[in-house]
């Protein structure tokens, strides 16, 4: 659409009582679910979080080492944590010590959700 072009609406496509009282979903979100997920879609709202929960899941062993992660993207370990850790804190990475790495692995239930949304 060129910037001089205006996005015109029917007159009546709005207002006819009909559609108006559509139910857009079986069941609504509570808060409660509403709040996770947008938490979930606040921290997938990122190209290195999706790449890294990409990396995960395609690996191998179903988990990957923050040592393992870092060179791929070109990024440092820092800042590398700091993206898993909101992976974490958002429930679709769980977080497993191991000496002086970390270890992360999918949440299959809560990636799926999310999955969920997509058409």
């Amino acid at each position: 659409m060129d910037r001089d072009e205006t996005l015109s609406i029917a007159p009546n496509a709005l207002s006819r009582d009909e559609d108006c009282h559509t139910p857009v979903v079986a069941q609504p979100l509570t808060r409660s679910q509403a709040e996770h997920l947008a938490g979930a879609l606040k921290a997938v709202a990122d190209p290195t979080r999706l790449q890294l929960l990409s990396m995960i899941s395609g690996s191998e062993a179903g988990e990957a080492c923050v040592c393992d992660l870092t060179a791929p993207l070109g990024l440092t370990q820092p800042t590398v944590s700091h993206h898993l850790k909101i992976l974490v804190d958002a429930g679709l990475l769980t977080r497993e010590r191991r000496g002086k790495w970390s270890w992360y692995a999918i949440v299959p239930d809560r990636l799926d959700a999310l999955r969920g949304l997509l058409p």
